[in-house]
């Protein structure tokens, strides 16, 4: 199951409340904003992880996924700008 980023009500960005150790039960509690790749898409969140494992190269992803370069090269580009407006 992947981490919900957005509220189901409202739409709104979702925030950590608490962290558990599942060893000893120890519980921290606050509000944590999740890092920026975390409210990605599962989506684009599975992109940058092919992107990674492809050593960055948009000529393999582009095989991979069987999309021309372009294509790539876009998909990246909306990821990018996405987490630059997280910032």
């Amino acid at each position: 199951m992947n981490l919900p980023i957005q509220c189901p009500s409202c739409g709104d960005t979702l925030h950590v409340k608490s962290l558990l150790c599942e060893h000893c039960g120890t519980e921290v509690s606050g509000n944590y904003l999740l890092p920026p790749i975390a409210r990605l898409s599962p989506e684009k969140q599975h992109f940058l992880l092919q992107f990674i494992l492809c050593s960055g190269s948009l000529k393999e992803m582009a095989a991979l996924r069987k999309l021309s370069y372009p294509t790539v090269r876009n998909m990246l580009d909306d990821i990018i700008a996405e987490l630059k407006s997280f910032q």
